[in-house]
């Protein structure tokens, strides 16, 4: 019998920064088995429990796993609670409710043929520390037979329960608005709670083939359709969600999808935040609308945002945070409309999305007119794929040494007058534009965020920056 380390080794699967995350070929029963008990082991060094919670996404490789990893956890003594498919907050709040740790079966963005492990602890999102531990565990990879699991669904009920209370039946009453369904784990869920407060839903795009949406950079073809869905049904806005839940996607009246970071700053200010953490990478627009006692900027991912949080509750009683991808977490216990929503330190997207719609309504506005209230600092962004993860780092690394081969190189239109190596390159040109690097911590990937005074400006040099790094590279 091998232990976890060994095995973990052997899969070549890696932790990014949502989870473990590989091919679906190196999920094999027995990586599943060695990550759950892996997991375990390191949780019962910290809290005594019994069972744990368990989830997938709509991934055709994600029952199978979910599977593995359960028959694992009953071979080591501890019982599974198996919520099926549904959205990745919504097995996080259900974890935190009953004080265990659970997995979720997710690969969220990334492409059909990867798929991932996300781990909870009893208290919300495993640290870097722990991600180490698991990678680094001797416990005994157990031999296991696995089966099918019935499944739990007051789980999904809690989550839609969270929102749909919050306001009168009667909020959305009069709104057309569309769900971009696709194959998120949560568009029934989704559906549910928009028309229990009064809307009129339009089923958009469903399909039972996994369609990877990434809400950091949507395609051409989604950015046509949601204009053409939106005048083809006269649509008051369109709400969708990546693949697992935990990233909203969200369209004004005109089609036009909102940056995640900017959906963040409305959902703040309807909310009251007064503390923020957010990445390195989102739009200034945050600290130039002056709402916020302290915004910290951290690096990319959600343990650094959680890290961010913990640190500012000390010294303020409404803290938040959310990233590019418009996934938000909520530090603090919040009263909204009377109701009390619970703190969820892991990333949303439904409350985000609510919170803009309950603010329309509530001011008589378009959604569009709404965000016309915030700063206009534009932003844009995109990725080129199957980039060796150390040759885009040591570009990078060369270029932070050496500025000006990176303005001649990307032929950046003005000089580079700040870099910020905190999490990849980021760039501040001398008119104020800006031009940050980044490898993937999911995937062979390179992403490219930019911000300019204009869109249009914003969209050129993320367009640009991508095909001059691609030249060099390939």
């Amino acid at each position: 019998m091998t232990v976890a380390s060994r095995t973990l080794t052997e899969s070549q699967i890696q932790f990014g920064t949502s989870g473990a995350r590989g091919l679906v070929d190196q999920f094999t029963d027995e990586a599943c088995a060695a990550f759950t008990v892996a997991f375990i082991e390191v949780m019962k060094n910290e809290f005594a429990f019994d069972r744990i919670a368990l989830g997938i996404d709509r991934r055709p490789s994600s029952p199978g796993m979910a599977q593995a990893c359960a028959a694992a956890a009953e071979a080591v003594g501890v019982q599974v609670d198996y919520y099926g498919i549904l959205p990745t907050p919504a097995l996080a709040l259900r974890a935190l409710k009953d004080k265990v740790p659970a997995i979720v079966i997710t690969g969220s963005h990334i492409p059909f043929d990867r798929n991932g492990i996300k781990f909870y602890r009893p208290t919300g999102e495993i640290t870097k520390a722990d991600e180490l531990a698991i990678t680094a565990s001797s416990a005994a990879v157990p031999s296991i037979t696995p089966e099918a699991l019935p499944v739990d669904p007051s789980a999904s009920e809690d989550y839609i329960n969270r929102y749909a209370y919050l306001y009168p039946n009667d909020l959305l009453k009069g709104k057309r608005i569309g769900l971009y369904e696709h194959s998120a784990a949560g568009r029934d869920l989704n559906r549910l709670v928009l028309s229990s407060l009064g809307a009129e839903v339009i089923s958009l795009g469903r399909t039972e083939t996994f369609v990877p949406i990434d809400t950091e950079a949507v395609s051409e073809e989604d950015q046509a359709q949601a204009i053409a869905w939106s005048n083809e049904f006269s649509l008051d806005a369109i709400l969708s969600t990546d693949g697992d839940g935990d990233r909203p996607l969200v369209a004004d009246e005109n089609g036009q999808w909102l940056r995640g970071d900017l959906l963040g700053l409305a959902c703040s200010a309807t909310l009251g935040i007064k503390a923020l953490a957010v990445p390195v990478s989102c739009n200034s627009a945050i600290d130039l609308s002056g709402l916020f006692e302290s915004v910290v900027r951290t690096k990319i991912g959600s343990p650094y945002v959680i890290a961010g949080m913990e640190s500012l509750s000390k010294s303020h009683d409404a803290v938040a945070g959310f990233e590019a991808n418009g996934g938000y977490l909520l530090q603090s216990d919040i009263n909204v409309n009377a109701e009390q929503v619970a703190a969820l330190p892991t990333r949303d997207a439904l409350l985000p999305a609510l919170m803009l719609f309950a603010e329309s309504v509530k001011q008589g506005k378009t959604i569009s007119e709404c965000m016309a209230g915030y700063p206009q600092r534009f932003t844009a962004s995109d990725r080129i794929k199957e980039v060796p993860t150390e040759k885009s780092k040591a570009l990078l690394v060369e270029w932070a040494n050496d500025l000006s081969t990176a303005q001649a190189q990307l032929e950046l239109s003005d000089d580079v007058v700040d870099a910020n190596t905190v999490d990849g390159l980021r760039m501040t040109l001398a008119n104020g534009d800006i031009v940050h690097l980044r490898p993937s911590g999911n995937a062979p990937e390179l992403r490219c965020y930019a911000e300019s005074g204009s869109e249009e400006v914003a969209k050129t040099l993320v367009l640009q920056s991508l095909q001059k790094v691609a030249a060099i590279i390939r």
